[in-house]
């Protein structure tokens, strides 16, 4: 019995996916627990001490955090969108086409907004806290084919 080892690029990392119907039947939706902000912060700025964000962007207007929320709240920072966090698992490749369109479309169908962030390895979506629950469903429906998830 022989054991292949996952293919992997020449830095050592997994081969990431590119072919959409797999990133789609491989996304494995994941709501992170907590609530995130988005916040900004003037010039080139760098975060107050004690905050971590997940996600930053340079901008010509500022630095832009995502951070949780009771980190921004402890360290006075000003937003006003509350998100969840949903991480798609599967391994998918930077130059993937497709995957950021169909979830995106998918969302929008549901009366759903997100906001798509590209990691090395995950894509990560921050949708309306409130209805974190429901853009899950929806990206577990269309990862299943369009069809309901079943627990």
């Amino acid at each position: 019995m022989t054991s292949e080892k996952p293919a992997t690029t020449t830095a050592g990392h997994p081969v990431p996916e590119r072919n959409l119907s797999r990133l789609l039947a491989g996304m494995r939706p994941e709501l992170r627990p907590g609530r995130y902000v988005f916040t900004t912060l003037p010039g080139p700025g760098t975060p107050p001490a004690g905050i971590e964000p997940v996600v930053t962007v340079a901008e010509p207007e500022g630095l832009t955090l995502v951070v949780r929320q009771e980190d921004a709240d402890a360290a006075s920072l000003a937003y006003d969108y509350v998100a969840g966090w949903i991480t798609l698992r599967v391994h998918s490749a930077l130059d993937a086409v497709g995957l950021t369109a169909a979830v995106a479309t998918a969302l929008a169908d549901a009366g759903l907004s997100c906001n798509v962030v590209a990691g090395f390895h995950h894509d990560h979506l921050f949708v309306e806290r409130d209805e974190a629950e429901r853009a899950l469903a929806v990206l577990e429906a269309l990862s299943h084919g369009g069809r309901e998830a079943t627990p």
